[in-house]
Order: C-alpha cells, then sequence, then structure tokens
C-alpha cells in the first residue's frame, strides 16, 4: 500500500466520502457526505450513545457483551470529523435517553458506511492504476 493510498483512506475517514473526492467522483462523494452525516445527525437526535462504554455501565454483563459494546463504539468513531463534532456539541454517555437503542445504532451506521465508502474508493483507484 502506497503513500497516496494511506492518504485517501485518512481523508475517507475524516471527511465522509473523502477518499471519492480525490478520485474526483463527486456524486459519489456527496451522496456518501449526506448518507453519513444523516445517520449521524438522526442518532444524535435520537439521543444515541457517543462516548465509550465506562466500566460502570459495563457492570454486570459478561465479557463477550463488553466486548461487543467497546467494538460498537469503534464503529461509531469511523465516521470521522462529523462524530467528533457532534460528540463535542453534545455528548450522551453509553445508556442515556429513552431511544439510545435507535441512536447509537444510527451512529453505528453511520461509522460503518463510511468504512464502506472508504473501501469501495480505494478500491476504485486501485483498479485505476
Amino acid at each position: 500500500m502506497n503513500l497516496k493510498m494511506v492518504g485517501a483512506a485518512l481523508l475517507g475517514w475524516f471527511v465522509p466520502g473523502g477518499a471519492y473526492l480525490l478520485s474526483r467522483r463527486y456524486v459519489q462523494f456527496g451522496l456518501s457526505l449526506v448518507l453519513v452525516c444523516t445517520a449521524l445527525i438522526g442518532g444524535t437526535a435520537l439521543h444515541g450513545g457517543n462516548l465509550w462504554p465506562q466500566p460502570a455501565e459495563l457492570q454486570g454483563i459478561d465479557s463477550f457483551a463488553g466486548m461487543v459494546a467497546q467494538a460498537g463504539a469503534a464503529a461509531r468513531m469511523l465516521a470521522g470529523l462529523p462524530y467528533f463534532a457532534a460528540r463535542a456539541i453534545e455528548p450522551q454517555s453509553f445508556l442515556a435517553g429513552q431511544t439510545h437503542e435507535y441512536g447509537t445504532t444510527l451512529l453505528a451506521l453511520a461509522g460503518l458506511f463510511n468504512l464502506l465508502a472508504i473501501a469501495d474508493a480505494l478500491q476504485l483507484r486501485k483498479e485505476r492504476a
């Protein structure tokens, strides 16, 4: 993997769809940016947990469920800059609000959508070269 691919992956993580922007695929960039930001805004509006789960919140569950909760937190971080902006504006604990399951699911989906966009853009770059 060369330095351009690493740079494209980092830009794609930081700015949702940014790897498409480097490939001059503006429609795909716009669609992925809108998709990730919409899922993130919806998750934040539904009070999804956007903080890392604390040990007190994981108390009483088995280790596998704890690992799944931490993997979900890592998936939310894949949304990049919009995730960190939402976290700075309105930090929600891991188990906050009545609709936290739906919100947390949307936040995780935002990160996974961004990961999918990064993988697709890098594959398109590799095929072009």
